[in-house]
């Protein structure tokens, strides 16, 4: 088949750029006439200049990221929209085997309970007379940087005082981690993984047990680039739709991992990609835990771009003091999410749409049927402290946040 629509994509080195990387290696993208390139890049600044540049179309990116460049929050910011997401969770917390031990005294356990660890590194944190904790995280408008900061306020610890936090590349933290220079990190795999093996570190919680079904990245794009060229914005994410299939597979694990430990995607160990993408964390060397939808490519409606998720995400910036909470800055971070895109890319294909653009994120405590027909399974979802985002109650759920004492 003769490619009609060239596209060139941005990634970073990690699991969650797996969508891209099949729909290239695995001929999606050929079927839906677009010829992929993609471009392996090391930092977020980077992939966020070449797309405001326009050497890079579309790109993997920090879901948070879009609506910060909107919002003006970031330098050279591009106009942006993202009309995917890439898939839900994948992220986890591993601190250091010292803090782990501390920890582990005040009740900590390695079933990764975000609310027993979480009150654990409190009281770790509470004995301490010396300097804070320091935690990493890989860029201030991150998925990982507001679980972080979410999941230690609700454990009654304050993120800007009782820790510091301190930004670094992914492939740095788990040497910071084994020379004593953090105490922990939050990021997605393989450098979790990487973090026990090589830094002797311990998985403390998990992305997915702080905000069960929440999303991690998403399909960033030139919005220049998506009005000018919006049948190659359509095919390609037919073509990353069919990618998130396969990958959701489990009989395409090893195939997968051995894709991305190529040196041009990843290019790290097989044995470090398999277990996040089976579910089997090794939780601490020589201990292997299953956690069910660690990582979602597809399932649970792991790609489509909900608007409240744009708005958690703004009142996240808004919380921690990034971006003042104006009724026009709620329309950019709404307006940058874009389902219609997304509906408009699938609905010939016959897949289970969600009939809403929003959903209140925690109501669900089970398995859902939602949707007319009843074919798309939802949750559970939600937070580990039991509280509910409801979008159409934004204005309440940033105020009630400020009144929490840390």
């Amino acid at each position: 088949m003769t490619s009609r629509f060239e596209v060139t994509a941005g990634f970073v080195p990690l699991l969650d750029s797996a969508l891209l990387v099949v729909a290239k290696e695995m001929g999606f993208a050929e079927e839906e006439s677009v010829a992929l390139s993609l471009v392996r890049e090391m930092s977020w600044a980077t992939i966020r200049d070449r797309l405001a540049v326009s050497q890079l179309n579309v790109a993997h990116i920090l879901a948070p990221m879009p609506i910060a460049c909107n919002l003006g929050l970031t330098p050279l910011a591009p106009r942006m929209v993202a009309p995917m997401a890439l898939g839900l969770g994948g992220n986890a917390v591993t601190v250091s085997e010292s803090l782990w031990q501390r920890m582990a005294e005040h009740g900590a356990a390695s079933d990764l309970d975000a609310a027993k660890n979480g009150a654990a590194l409190k009281a770790v944190i509470a004995g301490r007379n010396a300097v804070p904790l320091r935690f990493a995280v890989v860029h201030r408008f991150s998925g990982h940087n507001y679980e972080l900061r979410y999941w230690l306020a609700a454990c009654g610890i304050d993120p800007d005082r009782d820790i510091e936090l301190l930004v670094l590349p992914p492939p740095e933290m788990p040497n910071a981690l084994l020379m004593g220079a953090i105490d922990g990190y939050c990021v997605g795999e393989p450098w979790n993984t990487a973090g026990v093996l090589l830094g002797r570190g311990h998985i403390a919680t998990t992305k997915s047990a702080i905000w069960r079904s929440s999303p991690e990245k998403v399909l960033g794009v030139n919005a220049r680039w998506a009005d000018r060229e919006p049948e190659a914005l359509v095919a390609l994410i037919r073509a990353l739709h069919k990618a998130s299939l396969w990958c959701s597979a489990p009989e395409n694990n090893e195939k997968l991992a051995q894709l991305l430990s190529q040196p041009g995607y990843v290019g790290r160990r097989f044995d470090w990609l398999l277990p996040a993408i089976t579910g089997n964390l090794l939780i601490e060397e020589r201990l292997p835990l299953h956690v069910p939808n660690f990582w979602v490519p597809q399932a649970k409606a792991a790609t489509f771009p909900w608007k409240s998720h744009a708005l958690w995400f703004y009142s996240q910036m808004v919380r921690w003091e990034q971006v003042a909470h104006e009724p026009q800055n709620v329309t950019v971070a709404l307006n940058t999410y874009r389902p219609d895109i997304y509906r408009t890319a699938l609905k010939s294909l016959g897949v289970a749409l969600p009939s809403a653009n929003s959903k209140v994120e925690g109501s669900l405590v089970r398995e859902t049927p939602v949707g007319s027909t009843g074919a798309l399974m939802l949750g559970p979802d939600g937070f580990f402290d039991g509280n509910l985002f409801d979008p159409d109650r934004l204005d309440d759920y940033i105020a009630q946040q400020q009144r929490q004492p840390a």
